[in-house]
């Protein structure tokens, strides 16, 4: 025994997509999707977050390609998927099925799911619906869509710790509507105005990525100067927050999760999580107590944060042969 610390994973090499598409789910939408890593190899589906978040080539990285067959698809509205930042058809349920048909379309029985803050949210409704198709749930940074986790982030509770980018976040708001800040950001990302909406979008998108590190990342504001990217996540994120994520109770997920405690899981979560607070790991570690809990002690929400990253290449290794 030396007494030095385990050396911390980091994610795998870069590679190419052997197979990039689209799928027609809709009259309406068109999703993005593609294949790397060995085509026959374990399937896995990346569930990226947000609502609106997209995909890029960083997220083939966590899954050792020798071993994995990687899936990464652009949801509703965002990324190469098409319409871009459209809100018509686009709820929990319109998604929980378009995976479902990527899954058909490719002719896979069974895959692993990867999912973080929004994305852990699709992956638990996809797997309560569909729990025969799912071999594991790899899961960071907690969010179960209950109110308490919207008003926290988006009304009161992280500006205690953020103030000075909570100043930000409110600037395109007039100060008689502070007291509904959904509902006001709603009306200014549907605008008719380009340049409302535009606006809304880059301090909605800011304010995520400035609370998203434990540590300050200047590199974190790169996505929200993207005219493309803060519209779509702005938009979508919204649409989905003020309508309560299409779910028909608060606290839905963990009202259905009996049907899911078989499958084995790992939860990822940072301990300074501000967009996604421990709580709610930890209220699905009670309710899921045969899923193995990982905490970082020195993380916030970010899946690229070091001890973070580490966790989830442990997991996907972990479950290489399953």
């Amino acid at each position: 025994m030396t007494g030095e610390s385990p050396r911390r994973r980091t994610r795998y090499p870069d590679i190419e997509p052997y197979r990039t598409d689209t799928l027609s789910v809709s009259n309406l939408h068109e999703i993005y999707f593609e294949e790397s890593g060995n085509p026959e190899g374990k399937p896995v589906v990346f569930v990226h977050g947000g609502p609106g978040g997209g995909t890029d080539a960083q997220h083939r990285c966590f899954f050792d390609p020798l071993v994995y067959r990687i899936v990464l698809f652009d949801q509703r509205g965002c990324g190469k998927s098409k319409p871009h930042a459209c809100l018509t058809d686009n709820t929990t349920w319109h998604l929980v099925a378009d995976m479902e048909s990527i899954r058909d379309h490719l002719g896979i029985q069974q895959w692993q799911l990867f999912g973080g803050s929004w994305g852990s949210t699709l992956a638990l409704a996809y797997a309560e619906k569909y729990p025969d198709r799912v071999t594991e749930l790899v899961l960071r940074g907690i969010f179960l869509h209950r109110k308490q986790e919207v008003d926290w982030f988006y009304q009161h509770g992280a500006d205690a710790i953020f103030p000075d980018a909570w100043e930000e976040f409110l600037a395109p708001i007039p100060a008689h509507e502070h007291g509904n800040l959904l509902h006001a950001y709603y009306q200014q990302l549907t605008s008719s105005d380009p340049n409302v909406q535009q606006t809304a979008a880059k301090a909605w998108s800011a304010w995520e990525d400035k609370t998203s590190y434990l540590y300050p990342n200047p590199d974190a504001t790169t996505q929200s100067s993207n005219d493309d990217f803060s519209l779509a996540r702005s938009r979508i994120e919204c649409h989905y927050f003020v309508n309560r994520g299409f779910f028909e109770s608060d606290g839905e997920l963990l009202h259905n999760i009996a049907r899911i405690r078989h499958i084995p899981t790992v939860i990822v979560q940072g301990r300074y999580d501000i967009v996604c607070p421990m709580a709610s790991a930890w209220t699905l570690h009670r309710a899921f107590p045969e899923a193995d809990l990982r905490i970082v002690p020195d993380a916030g929400h970010s899946m690229w944060e070091p001890g973070t990253l580490h966790e989830l290449i442990e997991a996907t290794d972990r479950f290489h042969e399953a």
